[in-house]
């Protein structure tokens, strides 16, 4: 896999701009006004642009990657750059990846900046803006039919930027770019995804120094979305632009301006480099075997003995397959914390199936939350709770948090809705999930 990405300027600290929507910032985004904006960036910082793989001049992939997936490509165009650590931008819809990416990443983050994005794109009780599934759904239907053509493109430019949808020059413009970005299929398959994804969870593991700036008047994503974010991480700062647009490709000055002062203000401070957190957004594994005393008393101590080594060794090498930590085993089970959820289930879901061959079952349970770091191992409330769903957990099951759900869309995994319980110890209701097979 290929991923396309540039260094510009040589500014102190790196500014990682993670583009919204298709919209690639390596080709066409330098012919029109959306250069002002990225030269006003690159005038302070060493500015690292990269085009999300399925779009741009990166490679093409069979839909839009996950959340996860996008993480481990700014990881990887970082570490090209050389960048050890670098304050990450997120816009519109590359909001939600850049509050994944703080959270998780708060040694590769040195300040987190959002402008005009939400942290979901669904309504909820508690999250009235956006579009409800029922909604989401038929606007998909509607989008297949018309994405690419004339009119749809230019009522996107009409939506993000209705102050300058009528002058023809941008017009002209705004079709190249958009039409050289992505293929139609990779438009409707990342509104699919969006039409999933809630990263409110990650709001309060975010330790990292936070900027949002928001329009005002935005009909994109709404400006109460954006006072939701900065209400929810500690010590977030907001700003906010008069006006209705949406687009930061017109508004070089303002952001420059509000960008500039926050991240000087890091670094004259000293602070770039350190790194105090002592919370992380995790996702931890537990796991154990279904029936183990029965197990044992059919085939005896000795050959118990010798099914506990192969089944430790096959939950080990699965740990390091998809990039898991042991934190602790005990008896014949395991706990193991992961930085990305989907990895996790997949985890989970190889070694459910690989103990077959020995003649046993484990149950599995997952969470994602945010933990506190001890001597580099995980612990809090998010990992009782992964030890709560784990116990509700039949045979041969791997079950989930509504939290690690909402987090893996776009990964492929399908679920079954368990419906909701209550968790020894832990307050309310929680909705739970079962892993489909694919």
């Amino acid at each position: 896999m290929n991923i396309a990405y540039s260094v510009v300027g040589n500014g102190p600290f790196d500014l990682v701009f993670v583009s919204g929507w298709v919209l690639s910032v390596l080709e066409s985004a330098w012919e029109g006004p959306a250069a002002d904006t990225l030269s006003r960036l690159a005038s302070f910082s060493r500015l690292i642009l990269f085009d999300k793989r399925g779009t741009g001049l990166s490679d093409r992939t069979t839909g839009i990657p996950d959340l996860e997936t996008r993480m481990d490509d700014i990881r990887a165009v970082m570490d090209a750059a050389t960048s050890k650590r670098a304050a990450i931008m997120g816009v519109s819809e590359g909001g939600p990846m850049t509050l994944l990416f703080a959270a998780t990443y708060p040694e590769r983050t040195a300040a987190a900046i959002l402008y005009g994005t939400g942290p979901s794109n669904v309504k909820a009780e508690d999250y009235p803006w956006g579009v409800s599934r029922e909604e989401g759904l038929e606007y998909l239907k509607q989008l297949s039919a018309k994405v690419g053509t004339q009119e749809w493109v230019d009522g996107r430019l009409e939506t993000f930027a209705p102050s300058f949808a009528h002058d023809e020059g941008f017009r002209r413009w705004w079709r190249r770019w958009v039409r050289t970005s992505a293929s139609p299929g990779a438009v409707v398959a990342l509104a699919r995804m969006n039409l999933e994804i809630d990263a409110r969870h990650t709001l309060p593991a975010i330790s990292v120094p936070t900027l949002v700036i928001h329009p005002v008047g935005d009909e994109v994503a709404h400006i109460e979305e954006g006072r939701y974010i900065a209400e929810r991480i500690p010590g977030a700062e907001m700003v906010e632009f008069p006006g209705e647009d949406h687009a930061w490709w017109f508004r070089s000055e303002e952001i420059g301006r509000e960008v500039e002062r926050f991240l000087r203000s890091i670094w004259d401070r000293g602070e770039w480099d350190v790194v105090e957190a002592d919370r992380v957004l995790a996702t931890v594994l537990f796991t154990d075997i279904v029936g183990s005393t029965a197990k044992l008393a059919e085939v005896g101590d000795r050959r118990w003995r010798e099914l506990l080594q192969q089944h430790h060794a096959v939950v080990r090498r699965n740990l390091v397959r998809f990039s898991g930590r042991e934190i602790e085993t005990s008896g014949d089970g395991f706990f193991a914390s992961f930085d990305g959820p989907a990895r996790a289930i997949r985890c989970a879901q190889t070694i459910t199936d690989s103990v077959h061959d020995l003649g046993l079952e484990v149950r599995a349970g997952l969470h994602t939350g945010e933990c506190e770091l001890v001597d580099r191992k995980v612990g809090g409330i998010a990992v009782h709770i992964g030890a709560r769903v784990a116990a509700m957990a039949g045979p041969g099951e791997v079950l989930v948090s509504s939290t690690v759900k909402d987090l893996v869309s776009g990964s492929g995994l399908k679920f079954q809705d368990r419906g909701e319980h209550e968790l020894k110890g832990v307050p309310g209701q929680w909705r739970l999930y079962a892993v489909a097979e694919n």
